[in-house]
């Protein structure tokens, strides 16, 4: 009875496991009919790390009370200096609910210790006499700045130099030892997919190694002149701020920057400043202690497929960047560029997105000559803008409100209705000087003004490309626009100028 259980038993058991095996003689016949696959096996990472981590150096910031209450500060009032902020801009900017209260974070470190503000971060040896890159934000209102080598020696670092707009700040240690350093990469030729090495200091524990690869390339996060972020999926914690990113050669093709996060630890979306951005803003800063930037003068936008079809462009591939301001005297003045223009190619590559001009400001030297080809109506025309020295709000100011800036005429209506862009508009509106045109006074609901988000305070600068010196004028080319089909405006506000699409449809 005994044995009879047990071989019912054994017999269920086979039953069961009859699904997930067979006979030896079957395995058998049927390994020698299946094709055989090449095991592939991952290099590994230990040399690379070897080599590398002697150069990858913890920084330990003491932050001053009052740059600390600042940041505070920034913080809650959602200031742009933040980089917490600018990442939840960027999130929110495109109708994405963060998730959860999830926060996007620089991935800095910041402790109380024995009562003073400590900011902990990551750093990287680019040069034997001491030469160290990290992040600003790391450093930013710092009163002494500790940097700890591997072999866990300290030494005080001067600040040579920081690029707050690009978010980079490079270090200066006295020794007289020949320290390991590290070799820039080439982030052109970084392609989405490739492995990459990030090493840092999270959350304070010391040089730590994630691997990943490259998500993206290009990121814009909208903030400032600088938004050509890689995106990595290799974690990324507080503390790994000013880390390296490298290649699989070992080379640095990223600077560690920022995280997009619900929690403050990494969920795969780290973001870092390009190598070949990285090395041209460092040595601007080992040359002259501060940023170099230029000014050219003009705003851009990208051009929708909407805004494609009314300036007969392919509407399927709208290519190229809308001009959608320039500033009197500058040198987009002087070169006679227009708003309207439909910049096609910068020194002779096509123009995709804002960046590819915003990388040649931030890179390029004062006197440098920034070739453009833009498409005006129906003419292609060729300019040379010369970038300047950014000028002072003094200037700027100056520049606005000189005999060349244009100025604002008298009142009127229509299914949106205008009123007069007075001096006190101007202030009450926080424009600046050379915005002209009509303001907005209100919109009809259900109009083609309310169905594209106008607001009462825009100002109504030109009708397909024709500037509007009054009420009056605004009206009666508005009406002979609608006639003939949807309508291309130029609409400034607060400052921010950016072609919409009027539609007809909704009169």
């Amino acid at each position: 009875m005994k044995n009879s259980f047990q071989a019912g038993l054994a017999a269920t058991a086979l039953l069961i496991l009859g699904g997930l095996s067979a006979p030896a003689s079957a395995q058998q016949d049927n390994a020698s009919r299946l094709p055989t696959a090449p095991i592939v096996s991952l290099p590994s990472w230990s040399p690379l790390v070897k080599k590398a981590m002697p150069a990858v150096v913890n920084i330990s910031a003491e932050i001053s009370p009052e740059a600390a209450a600042q940041a505070h500060g920034h913080e809650a009032a959602g200031d742009s200096g933040s980089f917490d902020d600018f990442l939840r801009r960027y999130f929110e900017q495109r109708g994405q609910q963060m998730p959860g209260g999830s926060e996007s974070l620089s991935p800095g470190t910041r402790a109380a210790v024995n009562g003073k503000v400590m900011s902990l971060g990551s750093a990287f040896i680019i040069d034997p006499a001491g030469y160290i890159v990290t992040n600003n934000h790391v450093v930013a209102g710092a009163t002494k700045i500790t940097v700890i080598l591997q072999d866990n020696s300290r030494h005080v670092a001067d600040l040579v130099g920081a690029d707050p707009k690009i978010d980079l700040a490079l270090l200066k240690i006295a020794t007289k030892r020949k320290l390991p350093a590290l070799q820039w990469g080439d982030s052109n030729k970084v392609a989405v997919g490739d492995w990459v090495l990030a090493v840092g200091n999270p959350f304070g524990l010391g040089g730590t190694v994630t691997a990943g690869i490259v998500s993206a390339l290009g990121r814009d996060l909208q903030q400032g002149p600088f938004d050509d972020f890689l995106q990595i999926d290799a974690p990324i914690n507080r503390g790994n701020s000013g880390g390296p990113t490298f290649d699989i050669e070992g080379h640095v093709v990223g600077i560690n920057t920022a995280i997009y996060s619900p929690s403050g630890g990494s969920v795969g979306i780290g973001f870092a400043i390009p190598s070949n951005i990285a090395k041209v803003i460092v040595q601007k800063l080992r040359e002259g202690g501060q940023p170099d930037h230029g000014f050219l003068g003009f705003a851009i936008q990208s051009i929708d497929p909407d805004i494609a079809r009314i300036l007969h462009l392919d509407p399927d591939k709208p290519q190229g960047l809308l001009v959608s301001d320039i500033v009197p005297q500058s040198p987009a003045a002087k070169a006679g560029l227009q708003v309207g223009d439909v910049i096609t190619q910068a020194d002779g590559h096509p123009v995709l997105v804002n960046h590819d001009i915003s990388k040649f400001i931030v890179t390029a030297h004062i006197g440098d000559v920034l070739h453009l080809t833009v498409l005006r109506g129906e003419q292609t025309v060729k300019l040379d803008l010369t970038l300047i020295k950014q000028p002072s709000p003094e200037q700027l100011n100056a520049w606005l409100t000189g005999p060349d800036a244009p100025r604002a005429g008298p009142p009127m209506a229509l299914g949106m209705w205008f009123a007069a862009l007075n001096e006190d508009a101007h202030h009450e509106l926080h424009l600046p000087p050379t915005v002209t045109g009509v303001l907005v006074g209100g919109i009809a609901e259900k109009s083609p003004g309310a169905s594209i988000g106008l607001l009462p305070g825009d100002v109504l600068v030109s009708v397909n490309r024709e500037p509007v010196a009054n009420p009056a004028e605004a009206t009666a080319k508005l009406k002979a626009a609608a006639s003939d089909g949807d309508v291309l405006i130029l609409v400034n506000r607060h400052g921010d100028p950016q072609f919409m699409v009027l539609p007809t449809s909704a009169n």
